[in-house]
């Protein structure tokens, strides 16, 4: 049974700008209500980096559930939504050929107005997005990124930072949500990447679920 509605990080950075979202995207960024689980099934198109030589960094990162290290096409996934005291918390669960991994990430919102998003369990990476709505679709860009080591907090100093980009928008014509992160580096260029579409759905308690 549905109880109450908590509030959504993404909703409050927006304020009334959330109504510029398509339809189909509020009900992905809008809170999970308490007794129910947002669930998106698709395909990744790509994801990862070609660029081999990364990926002994990128394994220490995937250990911890931040970044996947290899380069696959055509990878089925599975995300899981919900909101628990006020944070967007997602689950998602890539299905690549050597066997499923996980990605944990939880998003809250900065006193700034902004929404911080950690990766990892616990929390290992930290980037700070600024939150945009463009034609109907969710665009965030990282403003700055940070490490935890142990108790310490680590801010990477902004001339090396990576900057994360992610647009999210609605297919009207195929019915479906679509998916863009790009990570870019100072000089190296583009790090990682990922992109795919999928449908999305509310799941409530007792079996009843809610298509979107």
């Amino acid at each position: 049974m549905v109880t109450s509605v908590p509030q959504s990080p993404y909703a409050r950075a927006l304020g009334a700008r959330i109504s510029d979202l398509h339809p189909r995207l509020r009900a992905y960024f809008e809170a999970i209500p308490e007794g129910a689980v947002g669930v998106g099934e698709g395909v990744f198109q790509r994801v990862g980096t070609p660029r081999r030589w990364l990926w002994p960094l990128l394994r220490l990162l995937e250990r911890r559930g931040v970044l996947a290290a290899r380069w696959e096409r055509d990878v089925p996934f599975r995300v899981e939504n919900r909101t628990i005291a006020s944070r967007a918390i997602s689950e998602r669960t890539f299905y690549f050929a050597g066997g499923p991994w996980v990605m944990r990430d939880a998003v809250a919102l900065t006193r700034h107005g902004r929404v911080v998003d950690e990766l990892g369990e616990p929390g290992f990476l930290a980037a700070c997005f600024d939150v945009e709505v463009h034609e109907g679709a969710l665009r965030l860009t990282s403003r700055a990124v940070g490490v935890r080591l142990g108790r310490l907090r680590l801010r990477i100093p902004p001339a090396l930072a990576p900057v994360v980009r992610l647009i999210e928008r609605f297919d009207d014509t195929e019915e479906r949500q679509r998916v863009a992160l790009t990570v870019d580096a100072p000089v190296l260029g583009r790090l990682y990447e990922y992109r795919g579409d999928f449908r999305y759905r509310i799941e409530h308690t007792g079996g009843k679920e809610r298509s979107t």
